[in-house]
């Protein structure tokens, strides 16, 4: 599975932009509902990623269009270039279901979360935002962890509520050489 998601995320950037690159034949399995995260990287620098949180399609189309997204239309980036193509790297992260964690604050919430393994999901009101479990290699403490989701959902890094909701998923995870 690991080499055709690999080759379904290359083949659908590389068609959107008018390369050639034939699209693998798909195992039954990828007919199944999956959801996963791409991530380009270009010489060690993190060059786009989109993702689902929720299996809804299934998981050859959740990937193509995750890659095509995180090439095209990641906002934090311009559209990917003719020229970068070739020295994008590719990351596929095939999500587990998400399960609610349970706390009685931030204390408590920080106790349970898992460096290195945990990819989590903030909530709160209309703010949300996820970290993969590899954005732990830079950011090793939980404390700083949270405080920079909490940023990325665009709220202060020492904001809490008791509205606050975390979720935690693991990954299993496949890169181009």
């Amino acid at each position: 599975m690991s080499d055709t998601l690999l080759k379904i995320a290359r083949a659908s950037i590389s068609n959107r932009l008018g390369i050639e690159f034939p699209e693998p034949d798909c195992p039954p399995e990828l007919n199944e509902p999956g959801a996963t995260f791409v991530t380009l990287t270009l010489d060690g620098n993190l060059r786009g990623c989109i993702g689902t949180l929720e299996a809804h399609r299934p998981l050859f189309l959740d990937t193509r269009q995750n890659a095509i997204a995180a090439a095209f239309s990641d906002p934090r980036f311009p559209p990917l270039s003719m020229a970068e193509h070739a020295h994008i790297r590719i990351e596929v992260s095939l999500l587990s279901q998400a399960a609610p964690l349970v706390f009685s604050g931030e204390e408590e919430a920080l106790r349970q979360l898992s460096p290195g393994i945990d990819g989590i999901i903030f909530e709160c009101g209309r703010s949300r935002s996820t970290f993969l479990p590899q954005v732990w290699e830079s950011l090793p403490e939980p404390a700083s962890f949270l405080a920079q989701l909490k940023l990325k959902a665009g709220l202060s890094g020492s904001f809490w509520s008791d509205e606050v909701k975390l979720s935690r998923y693991t990954v299993s995870k496949w890169q181009e050489q």
